[in-house]
């Protein structure tokens, strides 16, 4: 009778167990941080022209008068759709925006009608003059970026809004034509 041999693999020791176990969590925690992922890449604005509804009061953004707006947020957020949380009002984004910072949801970009780079229509309507609509991709800008008029006669969607402009002598034009003042970003986000 032969005796079998076996050949064994020797046991890793302790040190080889956790210097694995160090190099899988670096990897991990690489990987979250790390580029690659969709937070990392630059939001682009997207076409809001096809029906898409405004995620504060449910109208068809490009059914309604005035500038829309779209919000990226870190985490995919909102995450019952791809893309950012669409408006049909920079007032609407604004209370929107302000409710989610305080859920503590990040916003990865912003983008609103530039109205410097469209050619807008003012048009009358029940006794306000109103500023038309523009939603496709092409005609947003960084929110953060534009100058604003608040407060003048023109009205969007929901009534007053406020109406961005790359061109701050066209946004002070437009003021001084319509009434209203001229704010930068952080100082309509204030407004909420």
């Amino acid at each position: 009778m032969t005796a079998a041999t076996s050949r064994a693999e020797p046991l890793p020791t302790r040190r080889r167990v956790l210097l694995g176990a160090g190099s899988l969590a670096t990897a991990a925690l690489a990987g979250c941080l790390g580029a690659g992922g969709p937070d990392d890449e630059a939001a682009e604005p997207v076409d809001l022209t096809e029906g898409q509804e405004c995620d504060v009061c449910g109208m068809a953004i490009a059914d309604h008068f005035g500038p829309a707006g779209q919000v990226f947020y870190a985490d995919g957020e909102p995450e019952d759709r791809d893309g950012p949380a669409r408006f049909d009002s920079v007032a609407e984004l604004l209370v929107f925006h302000a409710e989610r910072e305080a859920r503590g949801w990040e916003k990865r970009a912003a983008f609103v009608t530039d109205y410097s780079s469209v050619a807008y229509d003012l048009l009358e309507g029940d006794e306000r003059l109103h500023i038309s609509t523009h939603a496709a991709a092409e005609d947003f800008a960084d929110a953060t970026e534009l100058h604003y008029v608040a407060d003048s006669e023109v009205h969007g969607a929901m009534g007053e809004d406020f109406l961005p402009f790359s061109d701050r002598e066209e946004a002070d034009a437009f003021a001084e034509e319509y009434g209203g003042e001229v704010l930068e970003w952080g100082d309509v986000a204030g407004r909420t």
